[in-house]
């Protein structure tokens, strides 16, 4: 195996809440009240829509805001990656990746770990420079069993209640967690910190018209099945561990400069947008920190 290169599962696709669209010559972030589910191709227009974007409407004018989802791991740390990271802006290169312990920064010495304070603590996070970065990985394609589409998101709301959903649902059904009838569902929040406007942010939640007893009894029997058709969950499991820590920065290289655009903007139109990030970080990063703790370093 090539060292230094992070393994994370393969991707098809991603989901999105947001983009980036230009007004007056500057590329710029926009939220959405939907989800959009892209393909890894762009052209002039931005990502182009993967085709179970359409498939998942009910028709061309509704708004998709719940995605059918399985999740590929038992381990809800394998499904959902988070860390602070703190990105070059004009190269999309991370420079320095901390839990709020410990972090991998680089150095004119190279990788070095050094104590992270946590973004409202640290000099180098001024101006929101560093946020919380994270990635669920979900399974929409029976075509595809161990495929992937990627959520990716700096926002707290998000990273929160999908660590806590994981970790629930994983402990609820005897850490069955990849045999679980799941879907994304978009929420919508509003506060104070952001002048009353809504915030939207995304669940992980049982499918429709399933009760947690069903959902459980199901899981039951699905991993029952599996193991008797020989699937080994476990050894995915620790193939997936290898992977994530195969690099000293665990994230995946591939298009990092169009994520850095997107959710690390030098700046912003909307003057609401930055007031009510920093009054959130601010406010969340010490409760948050203890959650973020095995994305950096090796996963127990």
């Amino acid at each position: 195996m090539i060292k230094g290169l992070t393994i994370t599962p393969p991707v098809l696709g991603r989901i999105s809440i947001g983009g980036i669209k230009e007004s007056n010559g500057k590329r710029l972030p926009v939220k959405d009240d939907q989800f959009t589910i892209t393909s890894q191709v762009q052209n002039k227009d931005g990502w182009v829509n993967h085709p179970l974007d359409e498939k998942l409407r009910k028709n061309k004018t509704d708004k998709l805001r719940q995605i059918p989802v399985r999740m590929l791991f038992n381990d809800p740390e394998l499904n959902l990656r988070a860390e602070y990271t703190l990105f070059d802006r004009q190269t999309g290169r991370p420079l320095c990746v901390g839990d709020g312990e410990q972090c991998q920064r680089r150095t004119n010495n190279g990788v070095e770990q050094l104590p992270c304070p946590s973004p409202d603590r640290c000099p180098l996070a001024k101006g929101g420079a560093c946020k919380p970065y994270g990635r669920l990985y979900v399974n929409l394609s029976e075509d595809d069993e161990l495929g992937t589409f990627v959520f990716r998101t700096t926002g707290f709301n998000s990273i929160r209640t999908l660590a806590a959903r994981l970790s629930y649902f994983s402990a609820v059904s005897g850490n069955k967690l990849s045999c679980l009838p799941l879907q994304l569902t978009l929420r919508g929040k509003s506060t104070t910190q952001s002048y009353r406007t809504p915030i939207y942010y995304v669940d992980l939640t049982l499918r429709d018209w399933v009760t947690l007893k069903e959902a459980v009894q199901q899981a039951g029997a699905i991993d029952k099945e599996l193991k008797e058709h020989g699937f080994d969950q476990d050894a995915l499991e620790e193939a997936a561990k290898r992977g994530y820590v195969n690099s000293s920065f665990e994230i995946d290289s591939d298009g990092l400069l169009d994520m850095a655009e997107e959710f690390y903007p030098m700046e912003t139109d909307d003057p609401s947008d930055t007031p009510a990030q920093t009054n959130e970080i601010a406010s969340d990063a010490s409760i948050i920190a203890q959650g973020l703790r095995q994305s950096v370093t090796q996963v127990k």
